[in-house]
């Protein structure tokens, strides 16, 4: 193979068609003493790594001297990580297409439930349900029973004196927010947090048998909620299965739709709160600092999420032939707007890797995405 800075496959048309090693025309201008070769760039920790520091760390490298980098893991994918290049992409979507790929690595199974894999026009009448049941009121109302949840969770943990807060805590906790929002029974939480927590161990493993058990009974629930809205509607404000229905949607994609609700609340809370927690055992100084004046909790959460963003990024593919940073992208090849290496870029967040209350520009982070794909559920997120 030859040995190029920043290899790419310029000339793939296809992600069922990728060979071993893309094609390496000639790549921009690396820093000194850096040399992505695509043996490195496969083996990096940003690729392949659970650790944070490491991650972090390559994505400085990588945003510095490869910017739009290829790597031939999971049949391969490019890899963005400045912020400007990341926004443009999200804000793109005629461009930027959600419904070939949007998670790196797929569904083992090659199935797409809306709206996060469809696109406008298809994609709209989905997210204007759910965000119809999103509005400040609902999230007021919803307040109220949410904290009643927390402090009946953590009361075991406190009693203890000590717990996981991922696994005893946060995990079920996102499972009764899922529940209140969707108005599901009770005894649905503790069994779609098993459910939930059992699906995703199988989808990251890439274990196509149990990820569709899994996922089968996840179809149950969603199946369910919706037989019932149609023979008991409420409130299109308050329920979010009977504002799917008003819109007239063909069956498949109201149980997708339901079924993906279902679990995009149920993965990302265990590990941001975890993130939080974490740090806050090692910065005793701005735990005490939150505790004496609640009225900055809401900035730490948003430099929390820009910290500690719980998913690297989402993935697009190009509709057309695309030129980014003198490389030519084909549709089909997967590209992964690296949302946390957006939401360290010097050149938008001073000192990037440290947490600054009340920074300002914190507005401008990626934690929730952006543009039409953005965080459907940020409003109960943030609450």
């Amino acid at each position: 193979m030859a040995t190029a800075a920043c290899p790419f496959a310029s000339q793939l048309t296809n992600t069922e068609k990728l060979p071993n090693r893309p094609e390496t025309p000639q790549a921009p201008e690396t820093t000194e003493n850096t040399i992505f070769t695509q043996e490195r760039i496969d083996a990096s920790p940003a690729i392949t790594s659970d650790n944070p520091t490491l991650i972090h760390s390559e994505y400085d490298l990588f945003r510095q001297s490869c910017p739009l980098a290829y790597t031939t893991n999971y049949s391969g994918y490019y890899l963005l990580t400045r912020y400007a290049d990341i926004k443009s992409a999200a804000l793109d979507s005629t461009t930027f297409i959600s419904s070939v790929r949007a998670v790196i690595p797929s569904d083992p199974r090659g199935l797409r439930r809306p709206p996060l894999n469809f696109d406008a026009p298809a994609h709209t009448p989905y997210r204007t349900a759910l965000d119809r049941t999103l509005k400040p009121a609902r999230i007021a109302r919803l307040s109220s029973p949410l904290q009643n949840h927390a402090e009946r969770l953590l009361a075991p943990l406190l009693e203890n004196g000590q717990g996981n807060i991922c696994t005893e805590f946060a995990s079920d906790y996102a499972a009764w927010v899922e529940t209140e929002w969707l108005n599901l029974e009770p005894e649905t939480a503790p069994k779609l947090a098993r459910t939930a927590s059992d699906w995703v161990d199988a989808w990251r493993r890439m274990d196509g048998e149990k990820t569709t058990y899994y996922s089968g009974m996840l179809y149950d629930i969603a199946r369910g909620v919706l037989a019932d809205r149609r023979e008991n509607p409420r409130d299109l404000e308050e329920d979010p299965a009977s504002s799917l229905l008003a819109e007239e949607l063909e069956e498949v994609g109201l149980v997708g739709c339901i079924r993906q609700s279902l679990v995009v609340g149920m993965v990302a809370p265990p590990l941001m709160m975890g993130g939080i927690c974490n740090y806050l055992s090692e910065h005793q100084g701005l735990q005490q600092q939150l505790r004496e004046d609640l009225s900055l909790i809401p900035a730490a959460i948003e430099e929390f999420v820009r910290l500690f963003s719980p998913y690297r990024g989402f993935a697009r593919t190009v509709s057309k032939d695309t030129v980014i940073h003198g490389h030519t992208v084909k549709p089909g090849i997967p590209i992964s707007m690296t949302y946390s290496a957006a939401n360290r870029d010097p050149t938008v967040f001073e000192n990037p890797h440290e947490f600054i209350l009340n920074r300002p520009s914190i507005a401008m982070h990626m934690g929730f995405g952006r543009g039409r794909h953005r965080c459907v559920g940020q409003p109960l997120a943030k609450l």
